[in-house]
């Protein structure tokens, strides 16, 4: 979700300021929350800011360059390795779905392919 324009902050702190409504109908008015103007209020007493903080960064990939190279190789070596094991080939200590995640981002599919052709008495 994105945070609100600087316009809208701007906006919705000087009718609080004005005093001549609510914080309800401050946000009826501008279709925000009252919890929402509570924390923009509280932020710029605190901070003397109203600007929208940064995004969180979350978690590091658990595959850098090199571990995805390892990985890479990995998989060259022994095709039918579980997805654990590929994790203890690359090096990385992570789950499984970690490293079904770094083999998309590689673009190298799981899935076997047949390599004859199909029978001929094979269901249809």
């Amino acid at each position: 979700m994105k945070a609100y324009s600087t316009d809208l902050r701007e906006r919705v702190v000087a009718a609080c300021d004005a005093g001549d409504a609510t914080r309800e109908q401050v946000a009826a008015r501008f279709s925000v929350s009252v919890a929402w103007i509570r924390k923009l209020i509280r932020q710029r007493r605190e901070t003397g800011s109203i600007a929208p903080k940064p995004r969180g960064g979350g978690r590091a990939p658990a595959f850098d360059a090199d571990a995805a190279l390892r990985l890479r190789e990995a998989v060259r070596a022994d095709d039918d390795a579980t997805l654990q094991q590929l994790a203890r080939a690359a090096g990385v200590a992570c789950c499984s779905s970690a490293v079904h995640r770094a083999l998309v981002r590689l673009g190298i599919t799981r899935k076997k392919s047949r390599g004859g052709r199909p029978s001929r008495t094979a269901p249809g």
